[in-house]
């Protein structure tokens, strides 16, 4: 079966480049020429591989990112960088993008990473029954994260969360009214390696509570003096 490449990429002639030498190793292609029809056109479509270019004009090429990713996990990006932008770059690979390539690239290089990209994608998950599909649908009053699509919700509106600011938020709601302290949660979230300080932690709970109380000011987060954090959800529950 043929693989569909999006090019998500404003500057035209680069786009076109891209088209035909990617058609004549036998892909299928589509292009978008902003951020916004980038992200209308893979949502209205199936495609294997996304090439996305980050200084797009409408919608911000990490924006795109994060919207694909709040939806799915499988279909691999790879973004087109200029030289400068390291920072985008590193912003890229932890809001879930497969690879990069920098700009002047060769057109070699590019198709090796798109080959191996498509071959190690994860499978994406076929359609379930009904009575299945909440499997993996985890809540606690009112919040809810679905850890097939890592969709978090707040009073039933969506939260926009960095990976390990999602993987942190897991933690806590996969163990609801324990107190867990900044080792536990260091040791689960960030792995047996990390040698940082713990007031890591208290970063990344400040940076969830911002989010969680622009939808709601309500707090779900309950700070352990001297010892860690808590998720419970009010101030009476036992």
């Amino acid at each position: 079966m043929t693989n569909k490449i999006l090019i998500i990429e404003d500057e035209e002639n680069i786009a076109r480049v891209l088209q035909l030498e990617l058609e004549f190793e036998g892909y299928e292609t589509d292009i978008a020429y902003t951020g916004t029809s980038g992200l209308i056109k893979y949502r209205e479509g199936s495609f294997d591989l996304i090439l996305l270019d980050l200084m797009l004009p409408e919608m911000h090429g990490l924006d795109v990112l994060k919207r694909i990713r709040a939806t799915e996990q499988a279909t691999p990006v790879i973004l087109l960088t200029a030289k400068s932008e390291v920072e985008d770059k590193v912003k890229g690979l932890n809001l879930g993008a497969n690879d990069y390539v920098t700009k002047p690239f060769e057109i070699d290089e590019l198709l090796a990473r798109i080959r191996n990209s498509i071959r190690f994608a994860k499978p994406k998950s076929s359609e379930k029954p009904a009575e299945e599909k909440d499997i993996h649908l985890l809540s606690y009053g009112q919040l809810s994260i679905h850890e097939q699509t890592r969709e978090v919700l707040y009073f039933d509106k969506s939260v926009d969360l960095t990976p390990r600011e999602y993987d942190l938020l897991l933690y806590l709601l996969k163990h609801p009214k324990q107190v867990l302290s900044r080792e536990q949660i260091l040791e689960a979230v960030w792995g047996f390696d990390y040698f940082g300080d713990t007031n890591v932690v208290d970063v990344y709970i400040r940076y969830i509570r911002q989010k969680l109380g622009l939808v709601n000011s309500t707090a779900i987060i309950k700070t352990v003096r001297g010892v860690g954090y808590v998720l419970k959800e009010s101030a009476h529950e036992t």
